[in-house]
């Protein structure tokens, strides 16, 4: 039998891939990888699609600076999201249930949070349904029946072995950044006004503000702030399972603080990567838009003709593919998020498929209901990421409470520096909220 203190140091180097007090290598960041991995393709969903390409094709490189302000908001709150995870060995719904002093609060707050993740699968459905639509040509009525079958080819590869789902993600990440690179080289935007806009914001009108809460919203997602802390912890028990004895559990929130301290390195240095590629590809479909300004009346359909017409047929099709990419991805996101949510809170375990089959039932109707109204779907994703940013707070307040708490955290609470920026973060998202509200008041 493996002593105790034996099997922890082979863990340690499993898990880092490095003896005690070294600092985490390239390898280790290899045999981490994942979670921000997934996170990022919730930060380049239809729902990112819609608002950039609004915003750019509305206000050229006017907001811009709203695409970088989300990405560092998300980018933090997301660090904190992972972290929480690896110090706690518990997801962030787990912390919210296990600290509601009224346990009837819990069933409310359950519902809310699914209402967030059921918000998000509808612009990730609706991205799908454009891109069937205007990738072949199938009527946008018949696009939302067969749109709603991405659930076989989900819940197919989700019932498979976990790290199959993060080479997907892998795959996809890489479709649709080479895709918006490739876009972004034909069209050359101007640098130096990308430079001036990145740093200058512009006049808050009120449809740019709709377009920078929106912004907000499709980045800080609220449903990617519940799933990375469970993805960070369930990648600390996968990585100690194959080290320990297969048919035993191995429960991270046993872990040693040097396990868990270099895990967190680990963790920040792939949040950095892949969320700042995420907010290049956000940044760099707001930038394929602007030769389509001013149009603040732009639709999908328009947007890959004129393209296509401009510069080459080409960069639409590869347009209408990452749309596509998009809203396959992170619909798989989606569905691991409701069932981390439904799981944390509640103690409830429901059938992968039935949820999903419910979840996109739930999306399919009023969507349907909106086609045939003539409604626009690049709207529809627009006022659907705003009502996302209005839900923000559900997840990111506990989140910076449980992270500045050493009860919760141990030697891993934030420090008051990371403090004083998480809560500014939350006061700016909260006062683009309110100001919003105001505003359409």
């Amino acid at each position: 039998m493996r002593a105790p203190w034996k099997a922890q140091e082979q863990i340690t180097t499993e898990l880092t891939g490095q003896k005690n007090g070294t600092r985490p290598s390239r390898r280790d960041f290899l045999l981490y990888l994942g979670p921000a991995l997934m996170v990022s393709l919730a930060y380049m969903d239809p729902g990112n699609y819609g608002t950039d390409l609004a915003a750019g094709a509305g206000f050229k490189f006017g907001l811009v600076w709203a695409v970088w302000l989300a990405s560092g908001m998300a980018m933090l709150l997301q660090y904190l999201s992972g972290k929480l995870g690896i110090a706690s060995g518990h997801s962030l719904p787990e912390m919210v249930r296990k600290s509601l002093v009224r346990k009837e609060y819990v069933i409310p707050y359950w519902l809310a949070a699914e209402a967030a993740a059921a918000a998000t699968d509808l612009a990730e459905y609706l991205g799908t349904v454009v891109a069937l639509n205007i990738l072949f040509g199938v009527p946008l009525l018949y696009a939302a029946i067969f749109g709603a079958l991405d659930v076989l080819l989900l819940m197919t590869m989700m019932t498979r072995r976990f790290h199959i789902i993060e080479q997907f993600f892998l795959l996809f990440t890489s479709v649709l950044v080479f895709g918006i690179l490739y876009q972004l080289v034909v069209i050359k935007p101007d640098l130096g006004q990308i430079a001036y806009h990145s740093v200058v914001p512009g006049s808050l009108s009120t449809d740019a503000l709709l377009l920078v809460v929106g912004i907000i919203g499709a980045t800080v997602m609220p449903h990617a702030l519940f799933v990375h802390s469970w993805l960070s912890k369930n990648k600390m028990d996968t990585m100690g399972k194959k080290v320990l004895d297969p048919e035993k559990r191995y429960d991270s929130s046993n872990a040693s603080v040097e396990v868990r301290q270099r895990t967190r390195k680990i963790h920040l240095r792939e949040t950095v990567v892949f969320l700042t590629i995420a907010g290049i590809v956000n940044a760099g479909i707001l930038l394929v838009a602007t030769p389509l300004y001013p149009n603040s009346k732009l639709t999908f359909e328009f947007a890959v003709q004129q393209l296509s017409a401009r510069f080459a047929p080409i960069v639409g099709i590869v347009f209408v593919l990452t749309l596509l990419a998009s809203g396959l991805t992170s619909s798989t996101l989606g569905t691991i998020a409701g069932q981390v949510i439904m799981e944390g809170l509640i103690g409830k375990h429901w059938n992968i498929w039935a949820r999903r089959i419910v979840t996109r039932g739930v999306n399919v109707f009023p969507t349907t209901i909106a086609i045939l109204l003539g409604l626009d779907p690049l709207i529809l994703l627009v006022y659907s990421q705003v009502i996302l940013s209005l839900m923000i707070p559900l997840p990111m307040i506990p989140l910076v409470y449980f992270t500045s708490k050493k009860k919760f955290m141990g030697d891993f609470v934030n420090r008051r520096r990371t403090i004083i920026v998480a809560v500014v973060t939350v006061a700016l998202i909260i006062t683009f909220n309110v100001y919003l509200l105001l505003t359409y008041a």
